[in-house]
């Protein structure tokens, strides 16, 4: 994902967005939107946005989807986000682990294998 990241506060025009961020990563911009309900709560609308080319036509569309994350479940939304952060990060450097390295060769090219059982 991108650090391109941009903020910026929208005008009276739509008057539910407080606030907004785009997140550009490869073909998908995601946005974050802070809107306001009825009653004055502010939640989240984050959308995903994807840009789909069409082969045969050569037409550009985007598929968006949309999720409301209102802030009685703020919290629980971020520990649920934190846990499979952790756990993709945790499998991720444990299969690095695993992975051979340059280390497991010798002079000669052969791979050198350490099992244990």
């Amino acid at each position: 994902m991108e650090d391109s990241v941009k903020k910026m506060f929208v005008d009276s025009g739509d008057k539910e967005i407080i606030y907004s961020k785009a997140i550009k990563a490869g073909k998908r911009i995601y946005y974050l939107d802070v809107k306001k309900n009825l009653k004055d709560d502010l939640f989240l609308a984050i959308t995903e946005s994807k840009k789909i080319q069409s082969k045969e036509t050569g037409s550009v569309s985007f598929e968006k989807h949309k999720i409301f994350l209102y802030k009685e479940d703020f919290q629980k939304f971020m520990d649920g986000m934190t846990d499979v952060i952790s756990f993709i990060e945790d499998h991720n450097a444990a299969k690095k682990e695993n992975e051979p390295s340059d280390d497991d060769t010798d002079s000669k090219g052969d791979i050198k294998l350490n099992i244990e059982f």
